[in-house]
């Protein structure tokens, strides 16, 4: 099987359903910076330890979801109509799903009352990166003219992603052992 079409050498790419748009275009901008943020999620996945089983089920479901919101992004808005929800288009149950998980991971955290170094452990580190991933994908729709719950939901993944982050920080007794 080829991988390679030859119809983007000209500086275009095709949106699902149709229609053609330059690569540097503002929705392969944004579904490209979501392809980042999940793939930035699989480094965080794969530096899981055995005792992550919690945070790498977290993060694999949520790279589940960017790849239905690039779906929704690499749709031309007149095709938005043939989505289907939950396969190719943000539902509001994921969002309430990410609200869930941000709520379960801070109430196990104490965030300090100061701004947190990212750095903590390898796989906070490794999350803080990806949630700025997320924040940037959240940028590129804001640039595309995109709400709704595209937007709502890269809000809350970064939300979330950063929850998990502290998480992490907090579960490493070296770390958080000797603060009061």
């Amino acid at each position: 099987m080829k991988i390679y079409t030859r119809k983007g050498d000209d500086g275009t790419t095709g949106l699902w359903y149709g229609g053609r748009v330059p690569k540097s275009g503002g929705r392969p901008e944004a579904y490209g910076a979501v392809d980042e943020a999940a793939s930035a999620l699989g480094l965080c996945r794969a530096a899981c330890g055995p005792d992550d089983k919690e945070v790498h089920d977290d993060i694999l479901r949520i790279q589940e979801e960017l790849f239905v919101l690039g779906a929704e992004l690499a749709t031309a808005p007149e095709a938005a109509h043939r989505l289907e929800p939950g396969v190719s288009k943000v539902t509001q149950e994921m969002i309430d799903r990410l609200e869930q998980d941000i709520d379960r991971y801070m109430e196990r955290v104490h965030l300090p009352p100061k701004f947190v170094i990212p750095g903590g452990t390898e796989l906070s580190a490794r999350l803080d990166v990806a949630r700025t991933a997320v924040r940037r994908a959240e940028r590129r729709v804001v640039d595309l003219g995109t709400g709704g719950l595209p937007l709502t939901y890269l809000n809350r993944a970064s939300d979330a992603v950063y929850a998990i982050a502290r998480h992490t920080d907090e579960s490493d007794p070296q770390l958080f052992g000797g603060r009061s």
